[in-house]
């Protein structure tokens, strides 16, 4: 269970932020992909090919698996969890990639340019319902992709065939399907950040207890649904600041989603809790990351001798907080 939100800086430059909430720990540090790389795959013996190169979250798994990043070109994307409603296909296509649904990330940001390429591109996918060895089952994925122009898409495999949408509202959290979501907004319009004027009952006037009002009514517990309003309400009306300051804005916006551990509990016992938020700059290719239990911020920005290395280069982060003593 995840949260994803794009964000414009005061000058255009465009953001993409996530939270990972997963109950099983996947031990995820920044990554980057160099250009032109070939991955084996978990779905087709023939596995696939990258041209950009791209850094992110993820992990070696017997091969590099990541789950969001930025490329080269500025574009980013995001792999969210989307039980009960993700459909692939059973077996590989000739004429097409064969991917396995955790792989998808890898090949859009490894080969598109933009969110229009990646629209040319998406009928080449045959997603195939294979499983993460680590998991012992398939992943059931979708994405949020966006890029330096501002577009942002959500790329969804249901059972009635490809669906690659516009993301007017710019955030995504799980199921149900994105245009579900959408016209769930029209549920809400009564949120606003601003206090409701005074109100008369047959003459006698009543007034709001102080600002904050304008929000009663938006929902504050941890299901997708109710993630998906507070991030619509809180990227609507949240200060655009400097390029500089956008990665701290967007921690502000996050916090009102991260779930600490212990208060969302699954069926079986286990914690769902966010794990670490990542934060994208399309501008400069640069990758941020801010694990659960160190809430430092680490930056790995693309660079040529990164992306021309032959192999991935992975970026351990600590675990432990830093407190700065002041004198």
């Amino acid at each position: 269970m995840c949260t994803s939100v794009t964000f414009l800086s005061e000058t255009g430059d465009n953001f993409l932020a996530r939270t990972m909430d997963f109950a099983f720990e996947l031990d995820g540090r920044p990554i980057v992909i160099p250009r032109k790389q070939h991955f084996d795959s978990d779905a087709a013996e023939a596995g696939y090919d990258t041209t950009y190169g791209f850094v992110g979250a993820g992990r070696n798994l017997g091969h590099y698996i990541l789950v969001d990043g930025v490329n080269e070109k500025g574009l980013s994307a995001a792999a969210l969890y989307f039980s009960g409603e993700a459909t692939y296909a059973k077996t590989a296509k000739t004429n097409r990639v064969n991917l396995a649904p955790h792989e998808v990330l890898n090949w859009l940001l490894g080969n598109a340019s933009d969110c229009e390429d990646l629209g040319r591109k998406v009928d080449q996918l045959n997603i195939i319902d294979a499983p993460v060895k680590i998991l012992g089952k398939a992943t059931p994925l979708h994405w949020i992709i966006s890029d330096r122009s501002g577009a942002c898409y959500v790329l969804e495999m249901l059972a009635d065939g490809v669906h690659y949408q516009k993301n007017p509202v710019g955030v995504m959290t799980n199921s149900p399907d994105f245009g579900w979501h959408l016209k769930n907004l029209s549920n809400y319009t009564e949120l606003k950040p601003s206090p409701h004027p005074a109100r008369s009952y047959n003459g006698y006037e009543i007034t709001s207890f102080g600002p904050g009002s304008g929000a009663l009514g938006m929902p504050g517990d941890y299901t997708s649904v109710s993630r998906f309003i507070r991030t619509v309400f809180m990227r609507e009306y949240a200060d655009q600041v400097p390029t500089d300051q956008t990665v701290n804005e967007l921690s502000h916006i996050l916090n009102s989603v991260e779930i600490p551990k212990g208060v969302k509990l699954k069926q079986d016992g286990s914690e769902d809790y966010t794990q670490y938020r990542g934060y994208m700059d399309m501008k400069n290719c640069a990758y941020y990351m801010q694990p659960y239990d160190n809430q430092t911020i680490y930056k790995v920005s693309l660079s040529e001798e990164l992306l021309n290395k032959k192999a991935p280069s992975e970026f351990p982060i600590k675990h432990q907080q830093v407190y700065e003593t002041l004198r």
